[in-house]
This record gives structure tokens, C-alpha cells and sequence, in this order.
């Protein structure tokens, strides 16, 4: 059963939003990581030269992106030995995040355990199945009753990375519960500090992690970050063959399937890294430019290793920052939204132009 869902949390915004768009100079939307930069030309040609789509699309995707998403997870993240039955397109990852719990048949009695900093989407697709949602990332607290396990990394809204061995760890508690467990990887290309400056992220899929058993594994990813493509809504699942069934089934009977012209983007984007690199640098510099700004505002930059998000603290209530960064102009996000243990951290987004940042970062410095 359904149980209640809060408001939508971003409503609680708009008066901030209309404070900072009064600003002078206009507002700084630091709030949501939605892409500014365009959709790279390879991806916009291929999605012109598939738009004669006449019949239905296929809900398990095409073979050509199949084989574009077996081939990508072997190039990029070190996962080989993935087939057809174990990749799934999604449109976008938000839906899967929601819908999961019901597509695996879940409800009453059954937790969904999430990060505790967290992507509320976890926890609100735990209500939608009837299900309770519970925040830990310690596998050891994790309670009987859970049969879903969401781990994220790079994380929303942190940056957290996952090692190799906590992957692992995690894996294993799973197990141990006969839960399935689904890391959100969606920011996997974004690594800025630590070794993941130069080392590639490591997946739950990674060998190091499960060997060759995907058993009630699952990865997932978009398009979104890397190739802009959040208006496309361009996602995939990877893992496990069983679970993956069980999701298409339901996805059939459903009718949800990514339209096919998009399919034909989506392999475009997975076959060409040098957008990817090149969208990466332009992140890495506003990283460059907003991160010492935001401290020399009197904020301390927890974890932040990778992903688009800087996440931060006065250690003052986070509404107070948001205020303040309202009469700056700037609009962030307030790490409550992210669950009850961070009520003193404020979200910045690298998602503005390099201009933006700039006048974001000028701005923050007048509060030294």
C-alpha cells in the first residue's frame, strides 16, 4: 500500500528563489544539477538521422545499444563479461530509483535501506511500495526486514566515493540479508580529489568487488552528467540477469520503453569518450573557481571528492545559510532535503556557466 509522501521538498524554495532573482546582477543557480551546456553535436545528429520511428521501440533496448552499454562498462569502468540479458535502458535513472521496490514485488514489512546522505528519491520509492525506508551506511546496522539496499556512488549530495573494499563490505551485508543491492553510479566520470583524481571509480560490478557473481547485483547510470542529456532521459541498469528479467517484465506490461530515436542517441554517447573528457575539464574548472570562494565564505567543504556538488557547512542551521546566500543572490540547496543528520550543510552545484560561477564566486568572497 501506498503509504503518505511529504510535499515535494523544492517548494519550500521559493521565496529564497525570488530573494536571489531580485539580486542586481540576477541570480546564481547553484540549487539543481541540471546541465547548461549543450548536448555534444554526436549525439544531436544521431538523434535527427533515427527520428523516422514508425514502429514501437523495443523495451529491452535495441542490440546496437545493448552491445553500446556491454561495451562501455568493459572501456570505462572495468566490468567485463556483461551480455545482453544483463543491461536494461531505463528512461532516466529517477524512474528506476522509484520504482524499483514495486517492480521487485516489495511492500509491508520490507526496508529499503538508503545512504544517509541521500537522494530523497530512495526513500520516497520505498513509500510507493508500502515499504519502510531506512538511512545507514553501516552494513552492520542494517536491519532483517531489508531486501533493498541503495548505496550511491559518487554520492548525492556529498561526493562520497565508495572504495573497492567498502563496495565489497556492502555486497557482502546484502548477502548476508538476501537483499538486493543497486549502487547508483551516475557520476562515476566526475572524480576530482584523492586518488580519484587519476583513478577511475570503482563500480559495484568491478571484479575486485564481486568477482564473477552478479548475483542480485545491480549498477546504475545515466547520461545526464556526462553527455548533458538530462533532457533525453537516457539511463541504463547493469548486473544481475534474474533481477534484470524480473524489471523488464514488469517494464513491458508497464509500456515503459525509451522512445527509439533516443536509444539511437544514447548509443552515440556511449561510443564517443572525448565529449566525456571534454565536459569533465569544463567541470573541473568551475570546481576550481567556486570551491575556494565557497570557503574563503567562512564554509568547510566535507567529502566532495567527485560528483557535480559541493558540500559544505557554517555549522549553522542550513535555512540561515540559504538566507544568506539568497541575499547574495545565490540560490544552493539545504542539506535537510539530503536527510535528518545534516541539518547544518548547504548543496553548491557546478551545473552554471563558467559566468555564473565567476559572478557566484565574486560574490562569496564579499563575505570574507
Amino acid at each position: 500500500m501506498l503509504k503518505p509522501l511529504p510535499d515535494y521538498p523544492w517548494d519550500q524554495m521559493a521565496p529564497y528563489a525570488a530573494q536571489a532573482r531580485a539580486h542586481a546582477d540576477g541570480i546564481v543557480d547553484l540549487s539543481i544539477g541540471s546541465p547548461v551546456d549543450p548536448t555534444p553535436d554526436v549525439v544531436r545528429t544521431a538523434l535527427a538521422e533515427a527520428t523516422d520511428a514508425h514502429a514501437y521501440p523495443q523495451t529491452v533496448g535495441t542490440p546496437e545499444l545493448q552491445a553500446a552499454i556491454v561495451g562501455w562498462y568493459a572501456r570505462r569502468r572495468g566490468v567485463t563479461g556483461l551480455t545482453a540479458a544483463n543491461v536494461l535502458p531505463t528512461i532516466g535513472s529517477k524512474e528506476l530509483v522509484a520504482l524499483l521496490p514495486f517492480m521487485l514485488g516489495l511492500g509491508e514489512g520490507d526496508t529499503v535501506v538508503h545512504p544517509l546522505a541521500a537522494y530523497p528519491t530512495y526513500a520516497i520509492g520505498a513509500a510507493m511500495a508500502g515499504c519502510d525506508a531506512f538511512a545507514s551506511d553501516d552494513p552492520a546496522a542494517w536491519p532483517s526486514t531489508t531486501r533493498l539496499i541503495w548505496l550511491n556512488s559518487p554520492g548525492n549530495p556529498d561526493g562520497r566515493v565508495l572504495s573497492v573494499s567498502e563496495l565489497r563490505a556492502a555486497v557482502e551485508g546484502a548477502r548476508e540479508l538476501g537483499a538486493v543491492i543497486v549502487s547508483d553510479e551516475c557520476y562515476a566520470e566526475l572524480g576530482w580529489a584523492g586518488p580519484w583524481a587519476s583513478e577511475p571509480i570503482p563500480s559495484i560490478l568491478d571484479p575486485r568487488v564481486i568477482g564473477t557473481d552478479r548475483r542480485n547485483v545491480l549498477a546504475i547510470y545515466s547520461l545526464s552528467k556526462q553527455s548533458n542529456m538530462a533532457g533525453y532521459r537516457g539511463a541504463f541498469a547493469a548486473g544481475c540477469a534474474d533481477v534484470l528479467a524480473r524489471v523488464l517484465t514488469v517494464r513491458k506490461h508497464a509500456g515503459l520503453m525509451l522512445p527509439q530515436p533516443l536509444q539511437a542517441a544514447m548509443v552515440a554517447a556511449l561510443g564517443d569518450d572525448a565529449h566525456v573528457a571534454a565536459q569533465r575539464e569544463r567541470y573541473r574548472g568551475r570546481r576550481a573557481v567556486l570551491l575556494p570562494a565557497i570557503e574563503a565564505a567562512g564554509y568547510r567543504i566535507d567529502r566532495s571528492e567527485a560528483g557535480l556538488y559541493l558540500w559544505a557547512t557554517k555549522g549553522v542551521d542550513c535555512w540561515q545559510s540559504i538566507a544568506e546566500l539568497a541575499g547574495l543572490g545565490i540560490l544552493a540547496g539545504p542539506g535537510s532535503f539530503y536527510g535528518d543528520g545534516y541539518p547544518h550543510h548547504v548543496r553548491f552545484s557546478l551545473t552554471a556557466t563558467d559566468e555564473r560561477i565567476h559572478a557566484a564566486a565574486a560574490r562569496l568572497r564579499s563575505l570574507e
